[in-house]
């Protein structure tokens, strides 16, 4: 007789099983050695590391105690929330180590998130944000995985398969790395040696004597590849996704736009900068937009928040905006612009780029919702055309604005913000009834008292130096005289306004002087630079305020210069007017003070709400639908088992319901075994079983000439239920859960009893009648 061999799938011993996920785990970190560029050494260690020490933890647990699957992701789980504070998301921990809210906020974003800005970033990353959640993943991910399927049963393709998985890591961290060739080379050489002398032993082929020549090897392989991947290499740079992904645009990388405007005045004055066919009347161009201010420059907000200036998106054809005015067409034909601020009109709809770069631009173009402003990536070309397709807002008079409050807008924390402003803001708008009104009464203030020059000493300008930051709008409005360009101004009222609770920003571009209003073709020069301020309202949207003082309102015109001090509602204030609207929490002296800032710390945040609920019952879905689902499948099998059409198939189907039982708990059924002598290994396994009993018992309502009885069939079924207790009760507590929770008989890969039973009943039926 042939001696048939051993099976391959057997279990292997404990300590293999260790071997096999310390090696493994080892691997992984390997592969994510080239990642460590990326963030800096110092920063990315504690989540690699960590990552996979607590994966290997989990595969060689899991491996031994012979964990379900679910149970083993699970753990994962629990282990990225309790870990991944500390080791992924550690600025958003107390003491680096106690999560909280926006730790959970951070590795519930970072799973999506994280990915993206890698690639986008300029290494090195360090800690800031959730950028280590990749790392910190892939070693718990990949070092459990790894271990999980390696010290598992022996077979082939398991041992292939945990050898993949390193490979895919090291995959993964090439891509995501940066294009340094020399260490992916060491790390390879380094992981495929690793790899097959630890395969060689899996397999049973690894012998002492080879020690020597391995070792042999391995320094060849890796000498081999630091000298000659150079020379077959070349000068080709490695390839990695962040060499193919455009960065977004980042508006801090470009100085202030508003700090260039005396530029225009004293360089480009009479020089032509750009042409537009087709500019409405009353219609200006829009050139940037800046909301935040540091205490010297209004710039455009660079932290890519969705509702500020600085967040600049790729678009396609056609630009949705939920914007309602008139729809115009605009060509632009620009000669000696320079800087990425692309000309733009009202809420642009579309651009289609013309004549020289055209394609460059296209590629180049992004455009920011919020503000109505584009950029081009690579600068603002000479010779650069294109035509707009926009929509003008009509632009609303006191009168429609009423009382509408401040509008609820996200604007950025101004900071350096001096003192002159806070009591000048105050003594201006005293008497105003309604935002609108506040902001109006700012803007004259600053128009009719104050006087106009550029500073320019050549062109005999009365002094006024440059500048719009927190030490020059002191001297602005707190000086002997006011005096200054629309620089200052527009400055000066956008924080002026803002202590009034009312969202500004500051807003450069180009305005068409008296001359050319209306004009089919207007080509602008430096001396059409202008900039403005625009307020928000609720309801309303933003609205332009011009603040700066006409050309002709200079000091050597005025003998007496005009005193700063609002006298016209000091000395003669109005009447007040009938049932004065006075916005809500309003203060008597200050009626329209409702900081947006309180707005926004006082509101719901209804993203970061579902963002934390998301993070909290995803994980706990995943937890508790997969049992729920195996007990809904076990419970809906005894319940077709009990009302089958057949009655001796109900018998059958409670004998299989004590079986089944059995197998989940640990006591699978001998394979091509009869009842009766499975009902003898039941009663062994479980004394409290009569086995013996419903063996017969099952035998003989199968095998008999007439169906049983229903009564038979409920008392069956009652000793079957005292069975299944019985089976239950010989276990400790956390057995009975497993085996509640266990696949085993639902995966089993056999005809159940229930379903051929039947056709032997109906086949001896017929014998009998016959």
């Amino acid at each position: 007789m042939r001696q048939v061999e051993p099976s391959t799938d057997r279990a292997r011993p404990v300590a293999h099983q260790v071997v096999d996920c310390v090696v493994l785990a080892l691997t992984v970190l390997l592969a994510l050695v080239p990642l460590l560029p990326v963030y800096g050494t110092a920063s990315a260690l504690p989540a690699v590391v960590g990552g996979t020490v607590a994966g290997a933890l989990v595969a060689v647990v899991a491996a031994v105690r012979v964990w379900p699957v679910m149970t083993t992701v699970a753990t994962l789980l629990v282990l990225y929330v309790l870990l991944g504070g500390a080791l992924a998301v550690p600025t958003t921990t107390v003491a680096g180590v106690v999560p909280t809210l926006d730790t959970l906020t951070g590795l519930a974003d970072g799973v999506v998130t994280s990915w993206k800005q890698i690639l986008t970033l300029e290494p090195p990353l360090g800690r800031a944000g959730n950028v280590l959640v990749v790392p910190f993943v892939l070693g718990l991910g990949g070092a459990a995985t790894a271990g999980v399927v390696a010290a598992g049963r022996r077979h082939p393709v398991r041992l292939l398969t945990a050898a993949a998985i390193p490979v895919v890591v090291l995959v993964l961290s090439i891509l995501l790395g940066t294009v340094e060739r020399l260490l992916v080379t060491v790390v390879g050489t380094a992981l495929a040696a690793v790899l097959l002398t630890w395969g060689s032993w899996r397999t049973g082929h690894l012998r002492p004597r080879r020690h020597t020549s391995l070792a042999l090897l391995a320094v060849v392989s890796l000498v081999g590849g630091v000298l000659l991947a150079p020379v077959v290499g070349g000068d080709e740079p490695r390839f990695v996704l962040r060499s193919t992904i455009v960065p977004p645009f980042d508006p801090r990388e470009h100085p202030s736009p508003l700090s260039g405007y005396r530029t225009y005045m004293k360089d480009a004055k009479e020089t032509d900068l750009l042409t537009v066919r087709g500019l409405p009347e009353g219609a200006v161009v829009r050139l940037a937009t800046m909301d935040a201010f540091d205490g010297v420059v209004w710039n455009v907000l660079g932290d890519g928040q969705p509702d500020g200036s600085g967040a600049f998106r790729r678009v396609g054809d056609a630009i949705p905006t939920s914007v309602q005015g008139e729809t115009v067409e605009v060509e632009v034909d620009v000669h000696a612009l320079d800087g990425v601020w692309l000309p733009t009109v009202g809420h642009t709809t579309a651009v289609d780029f013309t004549g020289p770069g055209a394609e460059r631009a296209r590629n180049g173009f992004r455009y920011n919702d919020a503000t109505g402003t584009g950029v081009l990536t690579d600068g603002v070309g000479p010779e650069q055309s294109y035509t707009l397709e926009a929509v003008l807002p009509p632009v609303p008079t006191d009168e429609e604005i009423g009382d509408a409050d401040p509008g609820q807008v996200v604007v950025p924390q101004l900071v350096g913000v001096p003192d002159v402003v806070t009591s000048r803001s105050t003594e201006v708008a005293a008497r105003a009834t309604t935002a609108a009104l506040a902001a109006r009464a700012i803007e004259s203030y600053l128009h009719d008292t104050g006087f106009f020059s550029h500073g320019i000493e050549a062109a005999g300008d009365y002094p006024s130096l440059s500048g719009h930051g927190a030490s020059r709008i002191t001297e602005l409005l707190g000086g002997d005289i006011m005096v200054g360009d629309a620089e200052q101004y527009a400055s000066a009222m956008a924080l002026l306004v803002n202590q009034q609770g009312l969202p500004a920003r500051v807003v450069m571009g180009f305005v068409p002087d008296e001359e050319q209003a209306g004009d089919p073709e207007v080509t602008f020069t430096g001396e059409n630079v202008q900039a403005w301020v625009e307020v928000n309202y609720q309801g309303v949207g933003w609205v332009p305020y011009f603040p700066t003082p006409p050309t002709s309102q200079t000091p050597q015109e005025n003998e007496a210069p005009v005193e700063q001090e609002p006298q016209p509602q000091v000395v003669q204030p109005p009447p007040p007017p009938p049932d004065p609207t006075i916005p809500p929490d309003a203060d008597d002296e200050e009626p329209n003070v409702d900081s947006n800032q309180d707005d926004e710390d006082t509101g719901i945040d209804l993203r970061r709400i579902a963002t934390i609920t998301a993070a909290v019952g995803i994980p706990l879905l995943l937890l508790v639908l997969p049992p729920l689902l195996v007990v809904l499948a076990k419970r809906r099998r005894r319940r077709r088992r009990q009302r089958a059409t057949d009655p001796a198939a109900r018998i059958s189907g409670g004998w299989d319901e004590v079986v089944d039982t059995a197998r989940d708990h640990g006591t699978p059924p001998v394979p091509a075994a009869t009842r009766r002598e499975t009902a003898r290994t039941l009663t062994l396994a479980h004394p409290g079983v009569p086995g013996p009993e419903l063996a017969e018992r099952a035998d003989a309502a199968v095998f008999a000439a007439a169906p049983p009885e229903q009564a038979q069939v409920d008392e069956y079924w009652l000793t079957v239920d005292r069975s299944v207790r019985a089976i239950r009760g010989d276990l400790p507590r956390w057995a009975r859960l497993r085996g509640t929770l266990s696949l085993a008989s639902l995966r089993a890969r056999r005809d159940s009893d229930a379903d051929r039973e039947p056709r032997v009943v109906r086949m001896l039926g017929a014998v009998r009648r016959r």
